[in-house]
């Protein structure tokens, strides 16, 4: 389902019955921050996410890469689905949290690769290591490109080295690398949150930017949804099902404070 306009994409949303959205945060919502442990809530995203939220015929779910913890420092909101980790763990809107993975499963490997990266990246400029608990990421964005690609590189031999399959998932990016649960997926999360938790009669609609929201977007189609992707420079090489654009976080949290 394409559309030519915000206009368009507006008069489709305020037509159903009932609307879940299903929102990213950096990159999506807010402007990508310093360093992932660098937590300034935006009182217009709470704002309207708030008001959002307040309406019955709306769910508001977001589903971010960031640990949970920092989720709710930066949405401290009830009556909403807060995920952390790509869903690994979650918030319901009446407030239960729910863990899909057994932490004491996954956490020694982390354990075990942590030393290993954080000495690979020791003394280098522009590499960040960050631990949310049920995963590891390396981040290398403000690397230098060559520097970047070799070192990423190191760090995913110790992945294969150290990492069963059968549990774990890599993601990757742009200069990013990361070691998840195998459920520590988007299109996962978005099934399971349809399964566990329904809401009749809605229609889906889920704003993202990166390759890891696009992989949610076959899901949405899948139940008559839409996707919007948000622009970022990194991604214009990728493919994209995406049925509108924005340009910016700032472009999506003006519409949605026009939808509220």
């Amino acid at each position: 389902m394409q559309f030519e306009s915000k206009e368009e994409l507006t008069k489709w949303a305020l037509e159903a019955r009932c609307l879940w959205l299903f929102l990213d945060y950096d990159g999506t919502l807010a402007d990508f921050a310093p360093t992932p442990d660098h937590i300034e809530p935006n009182p217009a995203i709470i704002a309207v996410l708030n008001k959002l939220s307040d309406k019955p015929a709306t769910r508001v779910t977001v589903l971010s890469g960031r640990r949970l913890g920092h989720i709710r420092q930066l949405l401290p909101l009830h009556g909403i689905f807060l995920a952390g980790t790509y869903g690994i763990e979650l918030v319901t809107d009446t407030g239960e949290s729910v863990d899909r993975v057994a932490y004491d499963e996954i956490r020694p490997v982390l354990e075990a690769i942590k030393p290993r990266w954080e000495e690979l990246v020791h003394g280098r400029q522009g590499f960040f290591v960050e631990d949310k608990d049920w995963a590891l990421a390396l981040h290398a964005r403000f690397a230098e490109d060559r520097e970047a690609d070799e070192v990423i590189m190191q760090a995913r031999q110790i992945i294969d080295q150290s990492a069963p399959t059968e549990r774990f998932r890599i993601l990757g990016g742009h200069k990013f690398l990361e070691l998840a649960p195998r459920l520590a997926s988007k299109r996962d999360t978005v099934e399971y949150l349809l399964a566990q938790y329904p809401f009749p009669d809605s229609r889906l609609l889920y704003i993202g930017d990166d390759d890891k929201d696009e992989e949610a977007f076959p899901v949405i189609h899948a139940h008559g949804g839409v996707a919007v992707k948000v622009r970022q420079a990194s991604q214009e090489s990728y493919p994209t099902t995406a049925d509108f654009y924005f340009s910016s976080p700032g472009e999506t949290l003006d519409w949605l404070q026009r939808l509220a």
